[in-house]
């Protein structure tokens, strides 16, 4: 693969601009520091990463720390009292303290439960919350599938399911509509509100203001926050969500396969588990099919837990902690401003734009995450395949297709429900024929997302990328076919 070259004298002019232009961007300069120290592997590969709402990077450190840590002791599994085991445990709850004081997080409000990511955190909600009929599920059409999955739950007990819908250009949700679904409830019965604090789809970010308004007329809240805590702050004793899910992975990038529940005490006691595991009991007896659930967390934690990846969860929130996490939005707002005033000032030699952005055009309530289209002189969309051919070249790491949010895909590309009724994937089709059934101009769309390790550099060199799809006529035909969206 061959690298783009970039002039490094190009390069530092327009950041000594950049830097002008966004003054308080130089209190971020310990983040190049640590991209240098923590994150050279990026430098020395020649990467552009760009793709942090899909996964964060680890930091060296980070990880050398936690090696550090296996290497030194003994752990056993933590389903014991002998001494490995014991000593397991202790980093356990360390970690599990540690996520709730990140979090600001009463301990006697909130219970901190590992889960194997934010979908299996979303999932406990999802499979116990008590619903019956007459109940109301009311969720955003701006939600990533696992959230879309609990209607099915719903469902399942005849509860009704709800969607508020989001509204283009900006793809935020109907504030109107919200309020008056949430006051549109009768009588005494278990409803609940779901949404994401910040869209992996578009950045956007949906107010925390939702969650009082919700449990002002009854509702319990469900935020999903693992778009969002990566580079903002979640402050749970200023803000009061009835469950909230994140993955540690994309908060720091290591370890995978840890994330978490956070759930207000009295929120908890409202589940139902609909069965019991090696680990969320005290006591179960075959004859008499009886069982004694566990208290608190360990209730909710099927099995063992990734016991020697927990206290790596300790070690990333405290490397956070020291980074500072308004640090990191701080830097990722005036990178993400820029990417977003590039993509708007692409212009083909006709003057037409060479680029659509999904969401807010502007800074305000948004996140780093940035969704957009390549657009061909005569107005088509440049198929996405081809986006990541050039992207390869690049050595640009990005995310293409729909990101699992469709409700978002379907407001940003205008697909009507009548669009879609007789659309279904029938057997025998491939994504290339459901695309090309329901209309589509592509596989869906490109996205953008910066993190802490994000530097000038990357940006700076996504826009040389960017500089090739102007004037880009046509496409190869040979590009490969879709099998995932």
């Amino acid at each position: 693969m061959t690298i783009q070259a970039v002039d490094p004298t190009d390069l530092s002019a327009a950041e000594q601009h950049f830097r002008r232009a966004h003054p308080h961007y130089s209190k971020t300069d310990a983040l190049d520091r640590l991209r240098a120290s923590d994150f050279a592997r990026l430098d020395r590969g020649g990467h552009v990463y760009l793709d942090y709402t899909g996964g964060g990077l680890f930091a060296s450190s980070h990880l050398h720390e936690h090696v550090a840590l296996l290497e030194a002791g003994v752990f056993g599994n933590p389903h014991s009292v002998n001494p490995t085991s014991a000593a397991c445990t202790a980093l356990v709850e360390r970690a599990r303290a540690k996520v709730l004081e990140f979090f600001n997080a009463s301990p006697e409000e909130y219970v901190a439960i590992f889960t194997p990511n934010a979908t299996g955190a979303l999932r406990l909600v999802g499979e116990a919350y008590p619903f019956r009929s007459g109940d109301r599920f009311l969720l955003t059409f701006d939600n990533h599938n696992s959230v879309n999955g609990i209607r099915e739950f719903a469902r399942a007990r005849d509860a009704r399911t709800t969607y508020v819908p989001s509204v283009a250009p900006d793809l935020r949700v109907d504030e109107r509509l919200l309020a008056r679904y949430l006051t549109d409830t009768v009588g005494e019965h278990h409803n609940l509100l779901a949404y994401p604090s910040q869209s992996n789809f578009s950045g956007v970010q949906h107010p925390l203001e939702w969650i009082e308004q919700a449990h002002a007329h009854g509702w319990d809240v469900l935020l999903d926050a693992a778009a969002h805590v990566a580079t903002n702050r979640l402050d749970l004793s200023r803000w009061h969500p009835d469950f909230v899910a994140l993955s540690f992975y994309k908060m720091f990038g290591w370890p995978t396969g840890v994330g978490c529940l956070l759930a207000r005490t009295q929120a908890l006691a409202k589940l139902e588990r609909p069965w019991f595991s090696g680990g969320t009991i005290v006591a179960a007896f075959v004859q008499r099919e009886y069982y004694q659930s566990a208290p608190g967390a360990p209730h909710f934690e099927d099995g063992t837990l990734n016991y020697l990846s927990l206290p790596a969860v300790e070690i990333g929130l405290r490397f956070l902690e020291r980074v500072g996490i308004d640090t990191i939005h701080e830097r990722v707002a005036a990178l993400g401003r820029w990417l977003l005033e590039t993509l708007g000032s692409l212009r083909h030699s006709n003057g037409m734009p060479a680029a659509m952005t999904y969401g807010p055009r502007t800074w305000q309530r948004r996140g780093a995450t940035i969704a957009f289209n390549f657009v061909h002189p005569d107005g088509r969309i440049v198929d996405e395949r081809y986006v990541d051919r050039i992207a390869t070249r690049h050595n640009l790491s990005l995310r293409t297709g729909c990101f699992c949010n469709p409700g978002a895909g379907e407001v940003a590309f205008t697909i009507s429900k009548q669009t879609l009724v007789g659309g279904e994937f029938g057997e025998g089709m491939t994504l290339d024929d459901y695309v090309e059934a329901i209309g589509l101009p592509s596989g869906g769309a490109i996205r953008a997302s910066l993190g802490l390790a994000t530097n000038f550099a990357d940006v700076y060199r996504f826009r040389r990328f960017a500089e090739e799809f102007i004037d880009l006529p046509g496409v190869p035909d040979d590009l490969p076919a879709r099998t995932v969206c």
